[in-house]
C-alpha cells in the first residue's frame, strides 16, 4: 500500500472495528499493532455483549453497538464461538431486586427487551445458583463472542486494510486520519486521564449446561465503577466449547501483569457464593489484563483538539467488546461528516479541556 488515507494505531477490536468501518467507506486504511491483533486488552476480557444503563450515554452507546452486532453475528465464522445466551442479572437481595424493577423500567421503556425473573423462576433458568436469591432479570438479547478471532475478522474484512506488525513511536504519521486505538498504552498521548485497571479471569474445564446465561450479580455495576482501589464482583459465563470463564476483579495502582493468589481467592470465592458447583469445577487457566478507566466511566471517542486529523478510541473499559462497531460507526461518521446515530457530545475528548 502507497501511503494510505487512514492510519490506526492499535489492532484491539475497537481498532480493528475503525478500521473495518472506514474500508467500507473507500478508505485505504494501515492498522499499526506491535503485537498479535486482539492480544493484548481484548485477548484478555471475557467477550460479553451486554446492553448497560448505568448512565444514559453509556445505554445509547451499548444499546446502538448491541443493534450492530445483531447484524453482524450472523455473518461471523465459527470461530468466534458466538452463544446468544443473554444475560442474568442475579439480586442477592430485596434492595437488588428493587434495583432489577428499576432497571426494567429503564430498558423496557427504551425498547430493550428484559424480564424480571422471581425466586422460584430463577431457580428453573439457574439451577446451580445457590437458594435464597431474591430473583434476578434476563436480558435475552445479550451475546458472547471471542474477542481476538473478531477482531482478525474485522481487518479481514476488506482489501483495502493493510496490518504491520510494528509499534508506532510517534503520533505524527503520513496521513490525513489518525486513529488512536491503544488500549491501555498511553506513552503516545500521556494527556489522555486514562487509568490501567487490572483484572483477573479465570478459566475451567468443560462443564457443558452447568449454566445457561451470562450470570452477574447485581451489584456489579456499583464495584466495577467504584473508586476502591481493589475491588471484586460476581461474574461467570458460560463458553461455547463448555468451559466456564470466572470473573471479576478490579485493582488501580496494580503495575505488573502478574497473576495475585490473594485476588484469584476472592474471586473465586465471590462465585462460590452463588454457584456452589463452582467450587467442584477444574481451573485450567488463570490470566490478567490491565481495562483502560476513565475519570467519568466514559470512553473517550471523537477529535482530539490540539491534533488535526487525530481521532481518538481509547477509555472503554470493560465495554471495549460489546461497544466497539458503535464506536467506530461513530468516528467514521463525523470523519466523513455524516450525522451520527446516536449523539456524540458525552464522548468527545475535549471533554477533558473544561
Amino acid at each position: 500500500m502507497s501511503r494510505p488515507d487512514a492510519i490506526v494505531i492499535g489492532a484491539g477490536i475497537c481498532g480493528a472495528a475503525c478500521a473495518a468501518a472506514l474500508a467500507r467507506d473507500g478508505l485505504r486504511v494501515r492498522v499499526l499493532e506491535g503485537h498479535l491483533p486482539g492480544g493484548g486488552v481484548t485477548g484478555a476480557g471475557m467477550g460479553h455483549i451486554v446492553v448497560l444503563d448505568d448512565n444514559p450515554p453509556e445505554f445509547a452507546l451499548s444499546r446502538h453497538a448491541r443493534d450492530l452486532w445483531d447484524a453482524m453475528i450472523p455473518q461471523l465464522p465459527p470461530e468466534a464461538e458466538c452463544s446468544p445466551c443473554g444475560t442474568l442479572w442475579v439480586a442477592a437481595d430485596q434492595e437488588e431486586f428493587d434495583a432489577a424493577r428499576q432497571k426494567l423500567a429503564r430498558l423496557t421503556g427504551a425498547g430493550v427487551r428484559a424480564e424480571l425473573l422471581d425466586p422460584a423462576q430463577l431457580a428453573e433458568a439457574e439451577p446451580n445458583l445457590r437458594p435464597g436469591l431474591a430473583g434476578g432479570l434476563l436480558l435475552p438479547g445479550d451475546s458472547i463472542l471471542y474477542p481476538p478471532l473478531v477482531a482478525q475478522w474485522f481487518l479481514n474484512s476488506s482489501p483495502l486494510i493493510e496490518v504491520r506488525r510494528e509499534r508506532a513511536s510517534t503520533l505524527r504519521l503520513d496521513a490525513p486520519v489518525r486513529i488512536l486505538a491503544t488500549g491501555s498504552q498511553l506513552d503516545l498521548l500521556p494527556q489522555l486521564p486514562i487509568k490501567p485497571r487490572k483484572g483477573h479471569l479465570v478459566i475451567t474445564d468443560r462443564y457443558p449446561g452447568l449454566l445457561n446465561a451470562e450470570l452477574v450479580e447485581l451489584g456489579y455495576i456499583k464495584n466495577a465503577h467504584g473508586g476502591a482501589a481493589e475491588s471484586v464482583a460476581f461474574n461467570v459465563q458460560p463458553r461455547a466449547t463448555g468451559q466456564l470463564l470466572i470473573g471479576s476483579s478490579r485493582q488501580f495502582g496494580a503495575t505488573t501483569a502478574a497473576v495475585e493468589p490473594h485476588m484469584v481467592r476472592r474471586m473465586l470465592q465471590r462465585a462460590f457464593e452463588f454457584v456452589p458447583a463452582l467450587a467442584q469445577c477444574k481451573a485450567i487457566r488463570t490470566w490478567t489484563g490491565f481495562r483502560a478507566a476513565t475519570p467519568d466511566n466514559l470512553p473517550y471517542i471523537g477529535p482530539w483538539p490540539d491534533d488535526p486529523g487525530l481521532w481518538i478510541a481509547m477509555g472503554h473499559e470493560g465495554l471495549g467488546l460489546t461497544t466497539a462497531p458503535a464506536v467506530a460507526e461513530l468516528l467514521a461518521d463525523q470523519i466523513a461528516g455524516r450525522a451520527t446515530a446516536i449523539d456524540p457530545t458525552p464522548y468527545l475528548p475535549a471533554r477533558i479541556l473544561a
